[in-house]
């Protein structure tokens, strides 16, 4: 049943944040190890792969926990999911991504929680307040002037696909944070999955390595992380988030996630971490924090036209 006790999200003021914040911590890993992953593996078996091997884990979820088929009506919302988050942004991050640096792609991810917001407002019928959008923005500037004064390398086509992946991403979010009041967080991500297998499964069969083509240990490890961590165990944590917090303001969270990156890799690969990424760190903290308080509009203000 949809009803268990661990879809119920009974939302206390910082629920939402917190699986958020699980979330982020958890998707934070992804763009590295896709990174890792394309040195060896080609961005189309990597996408097909990584969303087979979650399928078939959620097909064994649904069928274990016993749930009910979405209705018909869900189902245009349950598309709209997959084709943002199972197919769109890992394919095209990933093609990006052998053409961008990491590094560069943080540029692109900040922008991503602006991105959430708008389709918040789009699909979910949320309203923040004019003061959330400052903080917003801000937030993304901060990001996106930190990005850039990392790395130079730039191609044109690599900023294309990042910039077409988060437009993908923030619909998927939005759609399935709204879709997880009706059918439970963890329980979306796996339908998403499900309904993309008969064409993910298939394609990476058809698409194979070159004969003598090796792929390293390192790699396949990263292909686990993404498929079992980025495409499902984050987003049950991620969309259970967004519902009980707002898409708008628990989207916030997004900005603290290329700095996590930066510290995953300081600490797995030794590299500085700069007083200049501090400071701006703590300045997207306080973004984040402003986001929180004006994220959603007071009830009386969403009624107040007639009060």
């Amino acid at each position: 049943m949809v009803d268990s006790t661990l879809d119920k999200s009974a939302p206390g003021p910082w629920s939402g944040w917190l699986h958020g914040l699980l979330g982020v911590i958890i998707f934070s890993g992804s763009l590295p190890a896709t990174r890792l992953a394309v040195q060896d593996m080609d961005p189309l078996l990597l996408t097909f792969l990584r969303a087979s091997i979650a399928g078939l884990l959620a097909i064994a979820l649904l069928v274990g926990f016993r749930q009910k088929r979405p209705r018909l009506a869900q189902l245009v919302s349950l598309i709209i999911v997959s084709s943002g988050v199972v197919l769109g942004f890992p394919l095209l991050t990933a093609l990006a991504l052998q053409r961008i640096t990491s590094a560069h792609s943080i540029v692109f991810i900040g922008l991503l929680p602006l991105m959430t917001a708008l389709f918040g407002v789009l699909r979910g019928g949320e309203r923040p307040r004019r003061a959330f959008w400052i903080f917003s923005l801000l937030g993304s500037l901060l990001v996106v002037g930190f990005a850039l004064t990392q790395s130079a390398a730039a191609s044109l086509s690599g900023d294309l696909l990042m910039l077409a992946a988060v437009i993908a991403c923030g619909l998927g979010y939005a759609e399935g944070a709204k879709l997880t009041r009706e059918l439970g967080g963890w329980q979306v991500i796996c339908w998403a999955l499900v309904i993309a297998l008969p064409l993910m499964l298939p394609a990476s069969l058809l698409v194979q390595p070159a004969a003598g083509h090796a792929i390293s240990a390192s790699s396949w490890a990263a292909l686990g992380y993404v498929s079992l961590f980025s495409m499902l165990i984050g987003f049950i944590f991620w969309y259970k988030g967004l519902a009980a917090g707002g898409i708008a303001a628990v989207g916030q969270l997004q900005l603290l996630q290329p700095f996590f990156g930066l510290g995953l890799s300081a600490a797995l690969l030794h590299e500085t971490v700069s007083p200049l990424m501090l400071a701006v760190t703590l300045g997207v903290v306080l973004c984040v924090v402003g986001s929180r308080k004006f994220g959603r509009q007071r009830v009386g203000e969403e009624n107040g036209g007639n009060n």
